[in-house]
């Protein structure tokens, strides 16, 4: 719906002399501002996608919500977020066209910004992931911090190898490689963060069974299959300096493909 509004060249996006002006590259595959040597895809950092609803067949009245989670600079273009989902409405869904109307968009505290038409951007809220973290380490003194729970696919590569099991070395690594590189996208290389060594953090049990789910892209007019982990872990104690790390891994998501949703966990009691 970007490229249908907004395109004027062919959507031949990779030779498009255009490209670094163009809204949705800044909107669906934003650059990072200082790119860390590791990552190679081109996948944007930028905003989290998630739905969890595996319905591929909706009836006339039928609802679907899911959550978008924006960074950084791409908070400011919450409104062509907005107005390509409703264009999709119109335009229609899925094999048969089916169309939709955007009912209402809340916020993180269930506050409307969006609702019957009309727009609240006073309740459009900015955060940051220490405040978050500082919030969340109050509100949930009580937490063991034992147990988590992936919702949706873990696709963690580590030590050149995608995990087969859980790992908490892996998982911990990867939550701090994905702060890093959320701080890469705005600018900030904090290279003594990455050589913090992580303190050891032991699996007692853990609950686990591979994931693939389907994605088709109709950029590039293909499918592809993508592939992960879900399950739970319960662990052995947990030092203090490593409970704010899981509190940020539990929004922002770990791994790849997090963008599509993937990496989704939470700390449960």
């Amino acid at each position: 719906m970007l490229l249908r509004s907004n395109c004027i060249r062919d959507r031949n996006c990779e030779v498009c002399d255009f490209k670094e002006e163009c809204i949705v590259q800044r909107t669906m595959y934003t650059q990072f501002k200082e790119k860390p040597a590791y990552v190679t895809t081109g996948d944007s950092v930028g905003y989290v996608l998630s739905c969890e609803n595996r319905k591929e067949y909706f009836q006339a009245g039928d609802g679907l919500e899911f959550e978008m989670l924006l960074f950084g600079r791409n908070l400011v273009y919450f409104s062509q977020y907005i107005q390509a989902i409703y264009a999709l409405g119109m335009n229609g869904l899925g094999k048969y066209k089916a169309r939709f109307r955007l009912v209402y968009v809340k916020n993180a505290d269930r506050q409307d910004i969006l609702k019957d038409g009309q727009i609240y951007m006073e309740r459009y809220q900015v955060r940051y992931l220490d405040q978050y973290v500082e919030k969340q380490l109050k509100s949930r003194e009580t937490l063991t911090y034992r147990h988590l729970k992936f919702f949706t696919p873990l696709t963690l590569k580590y030590q050149g190898e995608f995990l087969k099991e859980f790992q908490m070395d892996a998982i911990l690594a990867g939550i701090r490689r994905r702060i890093y590189m959320l701080d890469c996208f705005e600018g900030i290389q904090d290279e003594e963060w990455m050589r913090w060594k992580l303190p050891n953090v032991e699996i007692k049990n853990q609950r686990f069974f591979p994931v693939h789910v389907e994605r088709y892209s109709s950029r590039r007019d293909s499918r592809m299959i993508l592939k992960g982990l879900a399950g739970e872990i319960f662990l052995d104690d947990v030092p203090e300096e490593v409970k704010g790390l899981l509190l940020a891994g539990e929004l922002i998501h770990v791994g790849k493909n997090t963008s599509f949703g993937f990496g989704r966990y939470e700390i449960l009691d």
